[in-house]
């Protein structure tokens, strides 16, 4: 959610959203791309894996960017 929404800003918190939605959509791809070859659509079972390579290399961008802040005030809630 938006600081707007909530009133309250946490980088951090956002980091870890993204993370956890990437790797949960990547462990759902899974069964679409079992479900595609099963289906004999070896496209389709390709572009699930495309799209579940995609989420795996944002999980680690966030796990490196939360690598980066650890330890810092820069990931916290705002104090504004």
């Amino acid at each position: 959610m938006a600081t707007g929404e909530t009133g309250f800003e946490d980088v951090t918190f956002d980091l870890i959203s993204v993370q956890y939605h990437s790797l949960k959509a990547g462990h759902d791809y899974g069964q679409y791309v079992r479900d595609a070859e099963n289906a004999g659509l070896d496209d389709v079972a390709a572009f699930f894996r495309e799209v579940m390579e995609q989420d795996s290399a944002r999980a680690r961008r966030c796990h490196e960017l939360l690598r980066n802040i650890s330890g810092t005030d820069q990931g916290g809630p705002a104090t504004k």
